[in-house]
Formats: structure tokens, sequence, C-alpha cells
């Protein structure tokens, strides 16, 4: 009977593994877990998820409105006007810089094939949708590179009235941790890192001294941020 225990239990274990391994859909991942070879190795690339914890404690979820923050990357594109033929000399070259965003593109991602191998570029968002409210209308996982390098997060973003973005009726964030870190992807209810919660104290501080500040006010500003400052949140 005890036999036959074990070949039960190692059977549903092994029929377990299995499941997760197939699973297409993953209710919650957090950065921590991108990151780690036991928990990434089981995953498929393409894997739907339902909600992402970023390396800040911060919630992405499937329904959640996002905002376009700014572009972080910049463009040039040059043209030259006037001079022909044996005139070389008094052609004129008009040089015209812009702003783009680096990890929000126009359209749904690529193909798998086109994200591994960087075979097509695809047209970023430009600074027009700063500021748009969108919507998060999917989210996937990918692995950079082979299935034993770590996860990254895709998300596909829609207009928060079922509008299109121009031509385009989705637009995708090709990388959600590096997106928010930059600022090009703003969260709502994000929760301040230790950085700014410093940055805003020392702010505080200075009206303080000013005398702009009570005491009171600062004093409930200190105990509102010390948590967060000595990484106990």
């Amino acid at each position: 009977m005890i036999y036959i225990n074990r070949i039960l239990l190692i059977v549903l274990t092994f029929f377990s593994f299995n499941i997760y391994c197939q699973n297409k859909f993953i209710e919650t991942m957090n950065f921590e877990q991108s990151q780690n070879i036991d928990y990434f190795i089981k995953v498929k690339n393409n894997t739907k998820l339902g909600e992402y914890i970023t390396a800040s404690g911060n919630s992405v979820k499937v329904g959640d409105t996002l905002i376009i923050g700014n572009p972080t990357s910049s463009y040039s594109t040059s043209n030259t006007v006037g001079g022909s033929g044996s005139k070389i000399g008094y052609g004129r070259t008009k040089t015209r810089f812009g702003k783009e965003f680096e990890f929000v593109q126009l359209g749904r991602p690529a193909g798998l094939g086109a994200i591994m191998s960087g075979s097509e570029k695809p047209a970023m968002a430009g600074i027009n949708l700063s500021k748009e409210i969108v919507l998060v209308k999917e989210m996937k996982t990918y692995h950079r590179g082979s299935k034993k390098k770590p996860l990254y997060v895709v998300i596909v973003l829609g207009e928060i009235n079922g509008r299109a973005f121009g031509l385009n009726k989705y637009l995708s964030v090709m990388n959600t941790e590096l997106a928010i870190e930059s600022g090009e992807i703003l969260l709502k209810n994000r929760k301040m890192t230790r950085e700014e919660a410093i940055a805003k104290l020392r702010e505080a501080k200075e009206l303080l001294d000013l005398e702009m500040m009570s005491q009171e006010d600062y004093d409930t500003l200190k105990k509102e941020l010390s948590p967060i400052i000595m990484n106990k949140q």
C-alpha cells in the first residue's frame, strides 16, 4: 500500500509540473520571479499575465489605466534642399530634431521571431502621445533570448474610449520595468521611491528652516516618509 501511494505521489507531482510548464497564463508574477532561474526556466514565451509586480513593489493589472509619460529618446532627420547637377556647392542641408519613446511603440508587438532577432525596426510612439490616459488590454512575458535567460514583460495598451491612436489601434510597452523606471509609463497609484522620499523630506526641511512650514507639518511628513526611507515598507 505504501509503495502504491509513493507511485501515485510521483505521478501527481510529474503531472502537476507538466501542467505548470504548459500553462499559458500566470495570475501574478513579480520582478524577483522574472529574474529567478528556478522560476523563469519553467515559463514559456508569449505567456499571458494577469498582474505584474514591479521591482519597486507597484502593481500593474490587465484593466488598469496608466498614463503615457515623456519620451526619453531623441532622433534627427536631414535632407538637402537646393543645388543640383553641377551646382553641388549651393545645396543646403536642413536637420530636424525630435523626441520619441524608447520603450513605447505603435501597434501590437512584432512576431516573436522579429523580437528575438531584431530584424524589424518598429515605429516608436512620438511626443504627441505624452499625457495620454491608456488602458492595459493585455500583458505577456518573454525570455531575453533563450529559455535560460530572465523574463521581461510586454504590455498592450488601448485607448481609454476604444478609439485608435491615429492609424494604430494599440500601443505596446516593450519593456515594462524600464518604461516605468524611465518615466515613459506612469502608474496612477505608484509607490514613492526611497530617493523621492528623501528629496521630499529634504525640501520640507528647507521650508521649515525658512519658516514656510510649521514644525507640526514637518513632523507629520517625516513620520509618513520614514518607513520608505528606512526601507521598512
